[in-house]
């Protein structure tokens, strides 16, 4: 395939996917009558999650019409079954953001559209298994980085960069075809997913992208030249996302919570509780996947010695470690001892001991005259009855007055 077609496929996936973007963002601010508990509509909630469609389409319309003008030549099958695995795996996020269900449903069709990426390739049964394990292991942990403002869409576009870099040095230039349209697809849609995030890519476009991306480097990584460190360079450039993956099950597996239930442990969310602005937790993991990004592509064209390999991968690990120590979880509230509790009811459950109060002053007759000095009167005058006295109960005193 010659420069000049995968330049205009990324031109026609950015204008498409511009174009469908600010179509759903009208239509998701639009004003919408609410739902019946005073909440957000319903369908607006929806518009903003299902925006990744416009990623979907963008990219699917421009990788499908270069396939169908012939531009990907011998490695039409590669390409297609490519787009035909990302577009399987949408489909089942687009089920999900519509009715959600359980996360592990999603294996069986993941695991399918692996298998027919590896089948149109026409992989090896090793390279095959080998590849969709890897496919489905880094689809799901790119999935994962969608909880955050703009947070998969800039790891996306650097991760979608290095393997357009790797895929352009490599021995098959077709394969350049779906990682350049997802960096125009994915720069269009940034500017919508930024925060404040008008639209988010959802399961739809996260599964989608995360889908791409692990699919991609799969190829690229079979088709790489022999004398190069690719089955090393390629998955450094899924760092981040493995990252994040590691950090969640860790802090689950320590704290004793569903693997498979997602909560705020994230790398952004430990970021957020430290203070970092969501922008500024968005920058700060672009930067991480550009770093591993670069080293990786620098040593897939033998630029840097393989020995380079190892900074990125040891440098997350620290990471995760430090990320570690902030708190993710809220601790959950004990009952207090039952030593505790009488403590605390003691004061309240003994019989309560009346203190007299002084009554207050009153104007009335000077001292010495019809009532004795420092007696209490009413304002009327009269003396007041004082109280019974402590321990006797009204309708004792009663009794001994009859």
């Amino acid at each position: 395939m010659n420069v000049l077609g995968i330049i205009a496929s990324g031109v026609a996936a950015l204008l498409i996917t511009v174009a469908l973007a600010k179509g759903a963002r009208r239509a998701a601010l639009r004003p919408h009558a609410p739902d019946g508990s005073g909440g957000r509509a319903p369908r607006a909630a929806a518009l903003r999650r299902t925006g990744g469609a416009t990623v979907v389409l963008g990219v699917g319309a421009a990788v499908g019409g270069a396939l169908w003008l012939g531009a990907a030549d011998d490695s039409a099958g590669s390409v297609a079954g490519l787009l035909a695995g990302a577009g399987i795996v949408a489909a089942l996020g687009l089920v999900h953001d519509l009715k959600p269900f359980r996360a592990a449903l999603r294996l069986p069709v993941q695991t399918a559209a692996a298998v027919l990426v590896v089948c149109l390739a026409g992989l090896s049964p090793a390279a095959g298994v080998l590849a969709v394990l890897w496919i489905i292991l880094v689809t799901n942990a790119f999935a994962l980085l969608d909880h955050a403002d703009g947070l998969l869409t800039t790891v996306g576009l650097v991760t979608a960069a290095g393997l357009l870099a790797c895929a352009a040095l490599g021995g098959d230039p077709a394969l350049t075809l779906l990682p350049a349209t997802l960096v125009a697809g994915l720069a269009g849609f940034l500017l919508h997913n930024w925060h404040p995030a008008r639209l988010r890519l959802g399961a739809f476009g996260a599964q989608f992208t995360g889908f791409a991306l692990a699919a991609s480097g799969a190829l690229i990584q079979e088709a790489a030249p022999s004398g190069r460190a690719a089955w090393a360079a390629l998955p450094v450039l899924a760092t981040v996302a493995l990252a994040d993956t590691a950090l969640v099950l860790i802090s689950r597996r320590r704290a004793a919570r569903s693997l498979l239930r997602d909560t705020d442990d994230h790398i952004a969310h430990r970021l957020r509780r430290v203070r970092v602005t969501v922008p500024g937790t968005a920058v700060l993991l672009a930067l991480w996947a550009a770093v591993s990004v670069t080293t990786a592509t620098l040593v897939y064209a033998e630029l840097l010695h393989p020995a380079f390999l190892l900074l990125p991968p040891a440098g997350s690990v620290a990471a995760v470690f430090v990320l570690l120590r902030i708190p993710a979880y809220t601790p959950h509230r004990t009952a207090p001892s039952r030593t505790a509790a009488r403590r605390t009811a003691a004061p309240t459950t003994g019989a309560a001991i009346p203190s007299a109060a002084p009554a207050p002053r009153v104007a009335g007759p000077a001292p010495g005259k019809g009532a004795p000095s420092g007696t209490a009167r009413t304002a009327a005058g009269h003396p007041t009855v004082p109280p019974p006295p402590t321990g006797r109960s009204a309708a004792g005193v009663a009794a001994e007055r009859r």
